[in-house]
């Protein structure tokens, strides 16, 4: 409380400041504002802070407001944009408090090996980051998805991915001075699956019938039925998460300048024990001018710190997925119901008590790394600064330059206690005196952008045209090291302190050997672009952008592309014809341009894509240490360059049209076809070498089409009653076009015609019912019980969904409001690792979970029944068929809101201009056939995720 004080003191104090060098209003009375509805219908932010009016772009572009944003129990945004605008596809892979494991797709998967992220631009420069965890979602004023090529060619080498502009809040001149504070206290609920799993003693039944292991084997029923213990792990490894949300806003404006300023603190408890997410965040935006209005500026200042306690597996889910007595969340579900709950102190004591035989008492694992056997604990500072200046020469030539700056830092302390079981367990099997071990990390992360433009408007009679000239100059510098010591002494470590490090050991020289790593990594771009909009008579419009980029990343002669992009528009509502219609807009509009996208790799968990695999056009070489030692060191290639490395290139077509019919209907339709042509790929460097020589080229083509569509309705619009409805969906065809070679390796593979990662799997045909083992469809049609790898079929499914979109319904009555916001997804389909984990009996022998289903299992007096004999020869092998396959379409109440504004009267007596009160829900309720915690996460492995959960919430916002 202490420090979150001190926040709010340094942040009034800062604001103060400005306000005594702000010039006095001239009017002290608040002139009255614009709904934000009607803002954002008359104005669209477009790229490098360029504006247009809803009429007069030729963009296909969704802003949202935000109403949609704030007062959400989100740690980023990014959550927040779920079902809010067609064509965006938002899917969290994971609800841990300040994860970065959200896929955010627009206009579906551009690419199969390379970046798939849109590009971030906040405030009128783009962001190195792609999750957000450190932005204040209540500072955002606006945010605009980017989607045709009109919209996103501007950004040349970073628009092939679509992009989102974010411009945050600011303060209006001769507004006088505002004051808000806004709270949010909220509950975290996890989502309970719907497997039909065992109790203890239907386990135990279950281990009896199979008689190949586990406490079943030999005892009676009577023995089952008067068996006591029955522990749900799920209780025991997860809560009841508690967030507390607080902002402070304070905004001014004067006869010439303007500021907002901001200070906020989250508080995040995740729904599994031990994760949680703390943030304080500070903002300050400064905007102004000269008294005669030809010199403007701002200046935008935004830092924030955070720490989050989180999970192994949310950066190390390969190593972990299939770990039962490391990864939670798989063994929650799995966990041994027959054992009682964890009895002892610390891991020491229990590893006293079982010694290595840790696979029976898996969940104790579990619950020991989670108070205190493991920890996992990331700091994380950022500083986002932003100056503007822009300067009118004369009445239709205006020079602009904006600079940012945009810094990084994140300290990663892991540790296994020497205390906690695994290191017990750990040090004993490799003779060591003592366990534990502890990785220290930082990374920093510093990029600078400049952009610099003229620009030239001239209206004459009916037309209007403006031309601009831009240079965009971006760097980014990255520096990361990470030490590691095995052996800590339990008598003199404490977590992060640096001390109790066992030194080198003659007796265990691998075991207590440290090890250190650092590296250092500069990227850069540069482009040079011009831009053109002609407008005639509102009736007609024109644009057109030409880009020529160049990036580090390339040979020199391939290091330049050029980019570009035309767009027009009709706007039938101001044709004479159209003189007696009810149309207030009425527009078609067409586009098609090209995008280059340079991110050879896709970036995981907040990374800096730029960053990613470096210097591919060049060789790379390393050295090893031969057996001998250090002394006897020898070099070898690591990866083979190639200098006619290129960018995928990406051309987009798209056809739309906007409408609003006399207030009461509006709404977007849009026709688009998106191909990435020069796809990056391994490409084998000679037949008669097979696939492990590979060198990284260009080479493959990938195509989207789709429609999108919104519609609003303002069914009731009286005064002090309002109705609206709202509705927006898209659809998405993905398709491989062309490949180098196709790959049928894996459950997941890239084949011509078919759409990106589509599964390979054999087909499931059930139970034989005269032996109960498991059917195939063999690759002549015949049906067999032992397929082949030749057997494998591409199914045409993909992990991306086909179908996205939300819709929700606004009232308010008389102060009384009632928001519902829905979101859904369709065409989806995920192989469910943990159901083939729970109906395969063996898991029971082992002392996991299964599912109660295999009491129903085949036998000779049971055949009529879709679950095999459990002693069935195959059993296993359908893990990699279609038989766990399922879609993850589903409809979601992402969130439902009610409260009530207080009235003018009621406020009458008191100091504010406006209070509000408020009860909601997110992810409140979820329609899905699919039985796991949550159907949203795209994913290959189902085992690990980490569900986002259900929140209730109680706010209050005061406006003084």
């Amino acid at each position: 409380m202490n420090v979150k004080l001190r926040v709010l003191s340094a942040g009034a104090l800062f604001f103060i400041g400005q306000v005594a060098f702000a010039q006095a209003t001239k009017n002290d009375s608040v002139p009255s504002k614009p709904s934000k509805e009607q803002k954002i219908e008359e104005v669209v932010v477009l790229g490098y802070s360029k504006t247009a009016t809803k009429a007069s772009s030729t963009a296909a572009s969704t802003t949202i407001s935000a109403e949609t944003l704030e007062n959400r129990p989100n740690t980023t945004f990014l959550n927040s944009l779920q079902g809010a605008a067609p064509g965006l596809s938002v899917n969290s892979s994971s609800g841990s408090p300040g994860s970065g494991k959200i896929d955010i797709l627009i206009r579906g998967v551009g690419s199969l090996n390379a970046s798939t992220d849109p590009l971030y631009v906040i405030d009128g420069l783009s962001s190195s980051s792609s999750q957000f965890r450190n932005l204040n979602p209540n500072d955002i004023e606006t945010l605009s998805i980017l989607k045709d090529a009109q919209a996103t060619s501007i950004y040349g080498n970073r628009g092939a991915n679509g992009v989102v502009v974010i411009t945050t809040k600011f303060g209006k001149y001769n507004s006088g001075l505002k004051v808000s504070y806004d709270a949010l206290t909220s509950f975290s609920q996890y989502p309970k699956p719907s497997y039909n799993l065992a109790n203890a003693k239907e386990l135990l039944k279950i281990q009896q019938i199979y008689g190949q292991g586990g406490k079943g084997v030999g005892m009676s029923d009577d023995d089952i039925n008067n068996y006591s213990t029955d522990t749900d792990w799920t209780k025991e490894l997860m809560r009841v998460g508690m967030t507390q949300q607080h902002n402070l806003g304070l905004t001014y404006g004067g006869e010439n300048l303007s500021v907002f300023t901001s200070v906020g603190y989250l508080k995040n408890e995740g729904i599994i024990k031990g994760t949680d997410f703390e943030r304080f965040t500070f903002r300050n935006n400064i905007n102004g001018q000269s008294k005669n209005k030809r010199f403007t500026y701002s200046a935008q200042l935004a830092a924030a710190y955070s720490k989050r306690n989180q999970l192994d597996q949310e950066a190390n889910a390969t190593a972990l997925a299939g770990n039962i007595a490391q990864d939670v969340l798989l063994g929650a579900v799995l966990g041994d119901p027959t054992l009682p709950k964890y009895p002892y102190r610390n891991g020491a004591e229990m590893f006293a008590a079982i010694g290595q035989n840790s696979a029976a008492y898996r969940p104790y694992v579990l619950y020991d790394n989670m108070i205190g056997g493991v920890r996992n604990l990331y700091a994380e500072t950022s500083v986002n600064a932003n100056l503007r200046g822009s300067y009118k020469i004369t009445d239709n030539l205006t020079f602009t330059n904006r600079l940012g700056i945009d810094f990084k830092e994140e300290d990663r302390t892991f540790a296994r206690s020497p205390l906690g079981y695994l290191s017990n367990s750990v040090a004993a099997s490799t003779l060591a005196k003592y366990g534990g071990i502890e990785i220290l990390s930082n990374f920093k992360d510093l990029t600078i952008n400049n952009v610099s433009n003229l620009t030239f408007n001239k209206s004459f009679g009916d037309h209007d045209l403006t031309v601009a000239a831009y240079l965009d100059y971006y760097k980014g510098h990255y520096l990361s090291k990470s030490q590691t010591q095995n052996g800590l002494d339990p008598l003199l470590w404490s977590f992060g302190a640096g001390k109790g490090y066992i030194p080198f050991s003659a007796s265990s020289p691998s075991f207590y050997q440290p090890s250190v790593s650092a590296s250092k990594i500069n990227a850069g771009t540069f482009a040079a672009f011009g831009t053109v909009d002609y407008d005639y008579a509102g009736r007609y419009g024109f644009s057109g952008t030409l880009r020529r980029d160049a990036t580090y990343r390339f040979d020199d002669k391939n290091k330049w592309d050029t980019f570009w992009s035309v767009s027009g528009r009709w706007n039938i509502d101001k044709e004479e014809f159209m003189a007696e219609s009810k149309f207030r807009m009425l527009k078609l509009r067409a586009s098609y341009g090209t995008q280059g996208n340079q991110n050879i790799q896709v970036a995981t968990n907040n990374q800096n894509p730029s960053y990613l695999r470096p210097l591919q056009y060049i060789d790379n070489y390393t050295s090893t240490p031969s057996i001998g030692g250090y002394q006897n060191l020898y070099g070898y290639l690591f990866s083979k360059g190639n200098a006619d490395l290129r960018w995928e290139k990406q051309s987009m077509a798209n056809i739309g049209l906007d409408f609003n019919y006399n207030g009461i209907v509006e709404g977007t339709f849009d026709v688009y076809q998106k191909t990435t042509d020069r796809l990056i790929n391994n490409i084998a460097i000679s037949a008669g070498l097979g696939n492990g020589f590979n060198i990284i080229g260009n080479n493959g083509k990938l195509e989207n089409k789709g429609i999108e569509a919104s519609l609003r309705g303002n069914i009731i619009r009286k005064q002090d009653i309002k109705l609206s409805v709202w509705a927006n969906g898209a659809y998405n065809k993905n398709t491989v076009k062309a490949l180098p070679k196709e790959d049928f390796t894996g459950n997941n593979v890239q084949a011509i015609g078919g759409p990106a990662y589509q599964w390979y799997l054999y087909q499931y045909a059930g139970v034989n019912q005269e032996n109960g083992e498991l059917l195939f469809v063999g690759k002549d049609g015949q049906i067999t019980e032992t397929p082949t790898v030749d057997d494998r079929v591409a199914t045409g499914k993909s992990i991306f969904p086909k179908v996205s979109g939300g819709f929700g319904v606004d009232l308010d009555v008389k102060g009384f409001f009632f928001n519902a916001m829905f979101s859904y997804q369709s065409g989806g389909w995920i192989n469910d690792n943990m159901e083939s984990w729970l109906l395969n009996p063996a898991y029971a022998t082992l002392g996991i979970n299964v599912s109660k289903d295999l009491l129903n299992a085949w036998t000779p007096d049971n055949t009529n029944t879709d679950i095999p004999s459990l002693t069935a020869n195959n059993q296993g092998q359908e893990d990699d068929s279609d038989r766990y396959l399922h879609k993850t379409d589903f409809v979601r109440l992402k969130n439902v809101a009610i409260g009530y504004n207080l009235s003018k009267e009621m406020l009458r007596n008191l100091p504010v201009r406006s209070v509000k009160v408020f009860l909601q829900a997110e992810n409140l309720y979820t329609w899905s056939k699919w039985k796991g915690f949550d159907p949203e996460p795209i994913t290959q492995q189902s085992l690990s995720v980490y569900p986002n959960p259900k929140v209730y919430s109680v706010g209050v916002n005061v406006e003084f």
